[in-house]
């Protein structure tokens, strides 16, 4: 029987991961809704889904991560959300753990975990950038502080500690087309600190249900490789401090992304 819940799985072009992305998804202890939604319909997505049984939708046009996700997420008709990212697997009790807590906070605006990250195809390697977003995220592990709005946006003052596909959005509160950014590498950032400033609460499962790749191949790396990961991150301080302690800021952050990266 399925449960409240969809995987929406972002395909784009033609990623090895793609399969084993999905089959961490079939493998889940509950059942979800799952499809997938693409912007570069070709011969490998469609056989791929044939082989799993999946439904493709096709966005029309190859336009930018935010009309992507905009698309697979509006397409949902339960009232929990996963945008699913082809290179990451999920662990089997991802649904059931997300599922359970919205039993218990169905006002919650967002449900995510923590991570295991796999680095160029070496998994579990943790650096001094995930130990930071760790602590950035410990004060959302208190029920009274994940509902306050200071300390939501609080814990996105510093950076994005959040795991972009480990969250689950309560579509039910948020409605649809919940991306509004023009950015891209912040995207995910720029959304989650305007979702901040809705009531309800951001639910942290302080459990590694995801793990996340970056490659060289990721549309991440590809970001970064342009410098643009630099420049929207400053935009994003400039929205929640004063120009000046921006500047303060990116300066330790340049040299920590240099030695550590995303680890």
């Amino acid at each position: 029987m399925k449960n409240n819940h969809t995987f929406a799985i972002c395909a784009y072009k033609e990623s090895q991961y793609l399969g084993d992305c999905i089959e961490s998804i079939l493998d889940q202890q509950i059942k979800s809704e799952v499809y997938i939604s693409t912007s570069t319909p070709n011969t490998y997505i469609y056989d791929t889904a044939k082989k799993y049984g999946l439904d493709v939708y096709e966005t029309g046009s190859e336009s930018g991560i935010q009309k992507d996700w905009n698309h697979a997420y509006n397409i949902a008709s339960t009232e929990l959300v996963t945008i699913a990212h082809q290179d990451d697997v999920y662990s089997s009790d991802y649904a059931y753990e997300v599922t359970e807590n919205y039993k218990r906070e169905k006002d919650a605006l967002i449900f995510f975990s923590d991570y295991i990250p796999i680095i160029n195809g070496e998994e579990g390697q943790v650096g001094k950038n995930k130990k930071i977003k760790k602590l950035l995220k410990t004060p959302l592990r208190s029920r009274f502080f994940s509902r306050t709005q200071f300390w939501k946006k609080a814990v996105l003052s510093f950076g994005n500690p959040i795991c972009c596909p480990s969250v689950s959005y309560n579509k039910r509160i948020l409605g649809n087309n919940i991306f509004r950014s023009k950015l891209d590498f912040a995207l995910d950032w720029d959304t989650f600190l305007e979702i901040a400033k809705l009531n309800g609460a951001f639910v942290y499962i302080n459990k590694p249900l995801i793990k996340y790749r970056i490659h060289e191949e990721s549309t991440t790396k590809k970001i970064m490789k342009e410098n643009q990961r630099i420049k929207e991150d400053a935009m994003m301080f400039d929205k929640i401090w004063p120009h000046f302690i921006t500047n303060i800021i990116m300066k330790f952050y340049k040299r920590a992304y240099d030695a550590y990266g995303d680890k």
